[in-house]
């Protein structure tokens, strides 16, 4: 009776701290959750313990002061693994924050012009939208039509296309002119850098060698 209390106990226990700690149980069954009449167990070090109840399974993981996380529930039987499950998640979310760290966010910067733009106008928008694709961000570039300039659309679609040789060097294009009722859009890309050649290190004459 004395080891059922303590086993009772002990569960009394990890539920609190779920419940205070909110450990995420919706990507995996854990401890008590598990039901299976069997289930495939999995040591916290990686060693197989064999098929039993998940009763049983729930028992060794608690002498260990451990978690039982159901790890694969298609197989047949399911396959558990003993863990401490709040460190798992702590690592976990780790993981994700550090990644979202190294993963750059690639934002639509957008440029707009219209038919009758001027030099100066269209320069300083050039120099715009080479600044964002050298940032590494994706440039829409479009041309706004009004009233009677819906006739000649033609100039649009020549200022984007002149815009997009300008930035032929740094930038794909990824969708070419296109008219959407009155306005003519384009897509610019930056294409990828690669990084500088290192230079050739100069050759040294062999032993024996004379310089003439």
């Amino acid at each position: 009776m004395g080891l059922r209390c303590f086993y009772a106990r002990m569960l009394c226990i990890r539920a609190f701290f779920r419940r205070c700690f909110t450990i995420a149980t919706a990507v995996h069954q854990i401890n008590e959750e598990i039901t299976d009449k069997e289930i495939r167990l999995i040591g916290n070090e990686g060693e197989q313990l064999g098929i039993m109840s998940a009763e049983e399974a729930l028992r060794i993981a608690t002498e260990q002061d451990l978690d039982l996380v159901k790890i694969a529930p298609g197989s047949n039987p399911p396959v558990c693994k003993i863990m401490d499950y709040g460190k798992y998640r702590f690592e976990q979310t780790k993981k994700e924050k550090d990644a979202k760290k190294n993963q750059r966010v690639i934002e639509i910067k957008e440029i707009r012009m219209s038919p009758g733009i001027g030099d100066n106008d269209f320069n300083t928008k050039l120099k715009n939208g080479q600044k964002f694709l050298n940032d590494g961000n994706r440039v829409k570039v479009s041309v706004r039509f009004r009233g009677r300039e819906m006739a000649h659309t033609d100039i649009g679609e020549v200022l984007l296309r002149n815009f997009a040789e300008k930035c032929a060097d740094i930038a794909n294009l990824d969708k070419a002119p296109k008219l959407e009722g009155r306005n003519m859009s384009m897509f610019l890309s930056p294409k990828p850098q690669t990084p500088p050649k290192k230079p050739a290190k100069p050759k040294t004459p062999k032993t024996g060698e004379s310089a003439e």
